[in-house]
């Protein structure tokens, strides 16, 4: 599932301004899929991988 993410968020890149809703979209379903790592497998993950995602998420919303 990692290069379908990776390639949804690289697609919104290519989009640029248009590819908002795009990039938001992937980087929830890294944040999502963080969760549900960080509840399955452990909490380690949830620092590995949600947090960046929200940060990034974060970011965009604050147009950096």
């Amino acid at each position: 599932y990692n290069g379908f993410l990776a390639a949804g968020l690289i697609w919104g890149l290519f989009l640029g301004a248009s590819g908002f809703p795009i990039k938001i979209f992937f980087l929830l379903c890294v944040a999502v899929a963080g969760l549900y790592g960080a509840a399955t497998v452990g909490r380690k993950i949830l620092f590995i991988q949600t947090v960046p995602a929200v940060l990034a998420i974060v970011a965009l919303w604050l147009g950096w």
